[in-house]
This record gives structure tokens, C-alpha cells and sequence, in this order.
């Protein structure tokens, strides 16, 4: 069982705060949606969940298997996707799974040579990332976040530059792979991207 206590949480820049006073459990026993337009603070938030930002307000604490994990370490437990997060766009696509496979290993069951597959972009797996579309590199992201053996899987506008088979194709990999995982999925209410999620929040009602 994953865990996340947010007990009075706030963030502000400056004098300005972008959410505050948020009480809330988030658990894998549910996925979640985190709604609201755009700058409005949905980004803002997953990076706080994530330990990138520390609150200006309240505390955040994470348990696995009911063992507290410090916010420092927490990092090691979770994958990210989101579109202000780069990857190094010189490696090919076999480079970049072979990387991440030394810091962040796959699943149980997934074999790195079968990953270019398993994003449909076989025929692309030896061409630097440079050279990829926007889509292309989107599927990159998502699915080496999704397919990490991470507790907590934090996505944020995932179906960006994706086109109508690439909603299908994110659909098909999330609901394989999201078992016993702590998901939380940030979207401007786009349904395709969070319609697996069974709880949903709107950042908005967090502002006063």
C-alpha cells in the first residue's frame, strides 16, 4: 500500500499563493485526476507530490508498506512525465532505455529489448531522439515512466502531441501497468487522459 499525507498544504511564490490548505490521502487503492486550466497550478502541485518543490505550507509525508519514506529519498520510488521534463535528445531510443535501466529498473516482466515494441516505434530505436516528432518523443517519456518499477507514477498532461492512436496506445499501456500504483494524472479536462482515474480534485478550489 502507497501513501500520500498532505496535511495543510500551500505553495506560493512570493506573496502569491498558487494552492493552500489541501487535506488529503492519496492512495493506490485509487487513481486520481488533478483538474484545472491551464495555470492555474496543476504543475505546481505534482511537483510538490514529487519532492521537486518544497511547501511553503503544511507537510506532505509518504509510506510504503506503511514504512515512512523521507521527501529527500522519495524520488527513488516514483516516475514523472511531464512536458517540462527533457530527456537527452542526443541517444537513440535503445541508449536512453539502457540508461534509465541503470538508475530506475523496469518492471517484472518487461525485457528492455522488447520496450521500442511496446512504444510502436521499432523501426525508429536506433535514430537519436533529436530526430523524433513531438509524439514520437511524447511515447518515449510516457512509457519509460510508465513501464519503471516505480510505487508512484505522476503524469502530467500525458496525451500531449499525441494523436488519436496514440490516446489508444497511452490507454492500453497505463490500464496494463497500473496495479498497486499510486497514479495521479494532471489534465485541462481532457477525458482521454484521466478516464481510468476513479477520484478527481480541481486545483481551483484551492486558492483561497
Amino acid at each position: 500500500m502507497v501513501k500520500i499525507q498532505l496535511d495543510n498544504v500551500g505553495k506560493r511564490f512570493n506573496k502569491e499563493w498558487v494552492f493552500r490548505k489541501i487535506n488529503l490521502e492519496l492512495s493506490s487503492t485509487n487513481n486520481y485526476v488533478v483538474l484545472g486550466r491551464n495555470g492555474s497550478g496543476k504543475s505546481t502541485f505534482l511537483q510538490t507530490l514529487a519532492g521537486r518543490y518544497e511547501t511553503s505550507d503544511g507537510t506532505v509525508k509518504y509510506t510504503i508498506d506503511e514504512q515512512e519514506i523521507v521527501a529527500d529519498e522519495i524520488y527513488k520510488h516514483l516516475s514523472i512525465c511531464a512536458p517540462y521534463l527533457e530527456f537527452f535528445e542526443e541517444y537513440t531510443l535503445i541508449e536512453s532505455i539502457e540508461l534509465q535501466s541503470k538508475f530506475k529498473p523496469f518492471l517484472e516482466g518487461i525485457i528492455l529489448a522488447d520496450i521500442p515494441e511496446l512504444l510502436q516505434l521499432g523501426s525508429s530505436k536506433d535514430k537519436q531522439l533529436k530526430y523524433y516528432s513531438s509524439g514520437m518523443k511524447q511515447r518515449v517519456k510516457l512509457g519509460l515512466a510508465i513501464l519503471a518499477d516505480t510505487s508512484i507514477l505522476l503524469l502530467d498532461e500525458p496525451t500531449n502531441n499525441l494523436d488519436k492512436n496514440g490516446f489508444d496506445w497511452y490507454q492500453t499501456l497505463i490500464t496494463a501497468n497500473s496495479k498497486d500504483r499510486l497514479i495521479v494524472v494532471c489534465s485541462n479536462d481532457q477525458e482521454h487522459e484521466y478516464k481510468f482515474c476513479k477520484e478527481s480534485l480541481n486545483i481551483e478550489d484551492f486558492k483561497k
